[in-house]
């Protein structure tokens, strides 16, 4: 089991889209174990981004990212970090197949409704930049054990 970063991008939010996203990673079986709004601000962003900083699209990035408060999630499952990015579909939401949550909801590569960790460690580290330890709980609801088979719990 693994916890993964999610974060809806302001596009999500300024669409009204936040409903439709939670509930389809809770109706796959994932646990939000963290969910908070916040404001992001440059040192964020940069730090977040810097394998970004020299592209030159990454100013309007920093501008499209801090056009609306964000909503930053811990979510928690069995290959959580795989399960979302496929869920997520492929970055340029023109290319991204339909069923995916940019495929549905995003016609751009910028304005693409969310980020999701890419890897287990990036994960870790993102997870940590955007929340406190206190933030993220060891929720597990009772429903769990009709979410997985017994083996797939360990």
């Amino acid at each position: 089991m693994e916890t993964t970063l999610v974060i809806l991008k302001p596009s999500a939010l300024l669409h009204g889209y936040v409903g439709q996203i939670i509930q389809r990673f809770q109706q796959k079986g994932l646990v939000i174990r963290g969910m908070k709004m916040m404001q992001l601000n440059e040192a964020i962003l940069n730090e977040h981004y810097a394998h970004l900083i020299d592209r030159p699209f990454f100013p309007n990035l920093l501008k499209s990212m801090m056009a609306s408060p964000v909503i930053v999630m811990a979510l928690w499952g069995k290959d959580a970090v795989e399960v979302v990015r496929m869920m997520t579909g492929a970055t340029n939401g023109r290319k991204a197949a339909p069923g995916t949550i940019r495929g549905d909801f995003s016609m751009s590569g910028q304005e693409n409704i969310i980020h999701a960790s890419d890897t287990t460690e990036n994960a870790e580290i993102e997870l940590k930049r955007f929340f406190k330890p206190e933030e993220i709980f060891d929720f597990v609801p009772t429903s769990i054990k009709y979410t997985y088979e017994p083996t797939e719990l360990l």
